[in-house]
């Protein structure tokens, strides 16, 4: 079994890298096999809106990073989105790739597990609010399942999201996928 797990933040060490690196400990130790696609390290250029990929029934006409993914994403049985909130919702670099899913969103859709793992500077609850009904839309939009979300408020740096709970919360979700 294999999960794809997508990062979004361009710090190699910053906040969501830990609980990315956290839940692929966990996936592993769960017997799965990871791939880790770090897209604010990767060519993604939006989408065209060219509708060629719907009308012709081609592969997205861009060549990028995606080419790389989507036979990951394709191959998995589960996602994890882990991004931190820039304006209440995923990072531009993660929003890239989640706007390209639609050249593939027949492929994409069903059958996969998709977990949440986002982290912001604020504490309060209703930051949240927003990346968590576009997650749970995405999910309806392609007949996902919630495997469960990790959402680190009040965690702006590396140091700050160490001194939590988090962390294991995030090793917990990737070791709750079952073979």
């Amino acid at each position: 079994m294999k999960v794809t797990v997508i990062t979004g933040s361009p710090h190699k060490a910053g906040t969501t890298a830990l609980l990315a690196d956290e839940f692929i400990r966990g996936a592993q130790e769960a017997g799965w096999e990871t791939v880790r696609f770090n897209a604010a390290f990767e060519q993604v250029a939006p989408c065209l809106g060219c509708d060629r990929c719907r009308n012709e029934g081609i592969p997205c006409v861009q060549k990028d990073g995606m080419e790389k993914l989507v036979p990951e994403l394709l191959a998995s049985q589960a996602i994890a989105l882990v991004t931190p909130l820039y304006y209440f919702g995923f990072s531009s670099q993660l929003k890239r790739v989640i706007d390209r899913f639609y050249a593939y969103n027949h492929k994409l859709a069903g059958n996969k597990k998709v977990f949440l793992l986002a982290a912001a500077h604020g504490q309060d609850s209703w930051i949240a609010e927003p990346i968590v009904k576009h997650y749970q839309t995405l999910m309806r939009y392609l007949k996902w399942e919630d495997g469960g979300m990790v959402l680190a408020m009040g965690c702006g740096d590396q140091a700050d999201i160490e001194r939590t709970l988090f962390p294991q919360e995030a090793y917990k979700l990737g070791r709750s996928l079952h073979r």
